[in-house]
């Protein structure tokens, strides 16, 4: 699991989505590689990929459907789950906030 992040710079405005059930704060790693690390409060949503994605968990649970899938996968910390390009996600956080690293391909 990343804990520290070294040499990145970090855009100090928040992205907010889904009237602030979602926010995260875009990074970039000294190698131009783009990450996202934010929370989800307790709610049920669905995300759009451009890019492929690895969602790490860093704290709290959440359930999550594939497009193309009928059944709930259960992710907690230190655990990850790949997103394929141009696709999408449903994910449901109940009860603690998720915090997570997205991971962009």
């Amino acid at each position: 699991m990343s804990t520290d992040l070294s040499q990145v710079s970090v855009n100090p405005r928040a992205n907010v989505y889904f009237d602030g059930k979602c926010v995260s704060h875009s990074v970039t790693l000294a190698d131009g590689t783009r990450k996202s690390v934010g929370v989800i409060l307790p709610a049920t949503l669905t995300f759009n990929t451009g890019a492929a994605e690895v969602m790490e968990t860093v704290a709290g649970a959440c359930e999550v459907k594939l497009a193309g899938q009928s059944e709930w996968k259960r992710y907690g910390e230190g655990q990850s789950f790949d997103v394929p390009a141009n696709s999408s996600f449903e994910i449901r956080v109940e009860g603690e906030p998720y915090h997570y690293i997205c991971h962009f391909a």
